[in-house]
């Protein structure tokens, strides 16, 4: 398979050199349930080179609904190794590796990458993945969806201690509004990777009035305390 007939649309949005540096980025994305495999599917598509996946959470029937890259043959398999499988089924030029671990295991494996990306779904891993990135100098994005509603925000030197460490558990999620923010989540990612201007540390915030209007709001972060 040809990549310049694979990647066609991209290479004629931003041109061959652009789409070849790709090749050269290496991704983490946290979590391979919903926001996951919305992100794995996008990005591993994209031409990104390597793309790391880490979840230690087998499919569940429930989950199904709302996790794209899962089939009902799926049931009790581990989620990482698992979306690995379908996007190096999908394509062809890219490297990926689940890794069927908790974040902090992951955490100490000593890799380096150049952005990685939050598909958790609850706030003391996400900051755990603020702390990782903060000491390695690695940008991140984080995502979060409950409902129809969900945010996003790129963080590089935003302080991920606004955000109240909880043990809140959402009441439902509908299955398209976490396609919606996971898309969101991997045009930000993917616009970085290639070079493309993004606005960082801003809270991007998207939910549906009761009239059915989609509203999107962004805030500033405040920056972290440097030590």
């Amino acid at each position: 398979m040809v990549p310049e007939i694979y990647f066609k649309r991209q290479i004629q949005l931003w041109g061959e050199a652009t789409q070849k540096s790709l090749e050269k980025k290496k991704i983490a994305i946290v979590g391979g349930g919903g926001l996951g495999s919305t992100l794995a599917l996008a990005l591993g598509t994209s031409g990104i080179g390597q793309i790391h996946i880490v979840d230690f959470d087998t499919v569940s029937l429930h989950n199904i609904h709302r996790q794209i890259a899962f089939t009902l043959a799926d049931e009790g398999k581990n989620k990482a190794k698992t979306v690995a499988r379908l996007i190096e089924k999908k394509s062809p030029f890219v490297k990926t590796e689940g890794f069927d671990m908790d974040f902090e295991a992951f955490s100490k494996l000593g890799n380096r990458y150049d952005l990685i990306l939050d598909a958790t779904d609850n706030l003391p891993v996400r900051e755990m993945i603020d702390s990782y990135a903060k000491q390695t100098k690695t940008p991140w994005i984080y995502a979060s969806v409950e409902e129809f509603n969900g945010q996003v925000c790129f963080f590089e030197e935003a302080n991920f201690q606004v955000f109240n460490i909880s043990d809140h558990k959402p009441g439902g999620i509908a299955a398209p509004i976490v396609m919606h923010i996971g898309s969101l989540q991997a045009n930000l990612a993917l616009r970085y990777l290639a070079g493309l201007s993004v606005l960082k540390d801003k809270l991007y915030y998207l939910y549906f009035n009761q009239e059915g209007e989609l509203i999107t709001q962004k805030f500033g972060m405040p920056k972290a305390q440097k030590c």
